[in-house]
């Protein structure tokens, strides 16, 4: 399949990316994470779409997922409302203005910090930086 963004056209197999999507909600499901660290590598590396388009695309892929388990969680009475109306509108924020600062910067320097934040992200769910 051919997308285009911003006048430019990428080749993405849509087949691979449906499966991968697929099974990264189910698994983020199970564990209770959002799904985002998983996505950004399947459709930089897999897909092979450039950083600026996976940044806010990722967001998008991960929305329907994180609706869903917020709704369970608001169920379970797991859920802050203020955390929320805090989040939403820098999440969405942020999906606007990352493409457009990805786009001007190297895409090997944004690479590294993507997988800078992965490790930190590894990092702390390992315990490393536990006190």
């Amino acid at each position: 399949m051919i997308v285009e963004f911003w006048g430019q056209e990428f080749k993405v197999n849509i087949i691979f990316g449906c499966i991968g999507g697929f099974l990264i909600a189910v698994v983020s499901s199970m564990f209770g994470f959002g799904g985002g660290p998983f996505m950004v590598p399947l459709m930089t590396v897999g897909l092979r779409l450039p950083m600026y388009v996976v940044v806010g695309s990722s967001l998008l892929a991960i929305f329907f997922n994180t609706m869903m388990g917020t709704m369970r969680h608001y169920q379970f009475g797991n859920f802050d409302p203020m955390f929320f109306l805090i989040m939403f509108p820098a999440a969405i924020l942020g999906g606007y203005i990352a493409p457009q600062i990805a786009k001007r910067v190297s895409p090997t320097v944004v690479k590294r910090i993507a997988a800078l934040g992965l490790l930190i992200l590894a990092g702390n769910l390992l315990g490393v930086f536990a006190r």
